[in-house]
């Protein structure tokens, strides 16, 4: 069985989390009263226990923005202890003065591989995430994201269909940054018209090859484990980013809500099923650990 590495999860204290203390809101998926609670390295460790996982990148869980130093050092103790996860994707708001500061700070881990700060608006009120749609333009955030550049980490880019030009456009004025677009680039609406503008803006991501695409979180707002979806957005992500800029996540515990992980890594492996076994691994395993600078497994 071809090994995977989980290059999108998550582990939390609710303790930590103002989103999952306050009260309940909509959300991009759906009701989640299932989740707010703790969900500790273990319960993870346990989900993945049959899936040949071998190793995992921690993707930041919106902690206040002023504990963004903290959260790094709680995952990084946890993996001190157990092992896992085996790198840190951090948060630090890069439209702040003092995101520099924080940068530095977070270097001080050496399981930090990037940051993620979600930059998906859209029309929607309910998918929208950030205040406005086009923060990527702002001179003080590509200021601070030229100081990732200096560390050498990725960039975990989040966005919409009808911001992915402008994504596009904050690729290539980054060419040594690898931008890693979350979840295939988040198709929320399944109508034809939909679908055109989500391939459009795909094909100018694509065309940048500092960009790589995680197929992860496919289920996000069909708020179900479809195989036929999972392989369609599989095999169009594929045909255009092609096999060596693809990578699989399982966004647990978000994709626990309405499956477990035994059954979400299924329908990737058989989404899967008709590429060669080196694509295969590219995907599961290889351009992980290649991309995020991981240990060999």
């Amino acid at each position: 069985m071809i090994p995977i590495i989980d290059a999108h999860h998550h582990i939390w204290r609710q303790q930590d989390l103002p989103w999952l203390l306050g009260p309940m809101v909509p959300r991009i998926f759906g009701p989640y009263e299932a989740i707010r609670r703790d969900y500790l390295v273990e319960e993870y460790q346990e989900d993945f226990s049959q899936s040949n996982v071998v190793a995992s990148v921690y993707i930041q869980v919106n902690w206040a923005a002023e504990n963004a130093v903290e959260e790094v050092r709680w995952v990084n103790d946890v993996a001190d202890a157990s092992g896992w996860p085996t790198a840190i994707v951090g948060y630090a708001n890069l439209l702040s003065e003092g995101a520099g500061d924080v940068l530095k700070a977070q270097s001080a881990f050496s399981r930090m591989r990037g940051i993620r700060m979600q930059l998906h608006w859209h029309e929607n009120e309910m998918y929208r995430f950030a205040p406005e749609p086009n923060q990527m333009k702002h001179p003080l955030f590509r200021k601070n994201l030229a100081i990732i550049e200096d560390y050498g980490w990725s960039f975990d880019l989040q966005l919409f269909a009808s911001q992915m030009a402008d994504g596009a456009a904050l690729a290539n004025a980054f060419p040594n940054i690898t931008f890693i677009l979350q979840h295939s680039g988040m198709l929320e609406d399944d109508s034809p018209d939909s679908r055109n503008i989500w391939r459009e803006g795909m094909k100018r991501l694509a065309d940048c090859p500092n960009v790589v695409s995680k197929t992860s979180g496919l289920g996000t707002f069909i708020h179900k484990n479809s195989a036929t979806h999972i392989k369609d957005i599989v095999d169009q992500t594929i045909s255009l980013f092609g096999p060596e800029r693809c990578i699989f996540g399982s966004n647990f515990p978000i994709e626990k809500l309405w499956t477990d992980y035994g059954s979400l890594v299924t329908a990737h492996r058989t989404a899967l099923e008709g590429y060669s076994e080196e694509v295969q691994r590219a995907v599961l395993h290889d351009n992980a650990q290649r991309i995020y600078r991981l240990a060999d497994t």
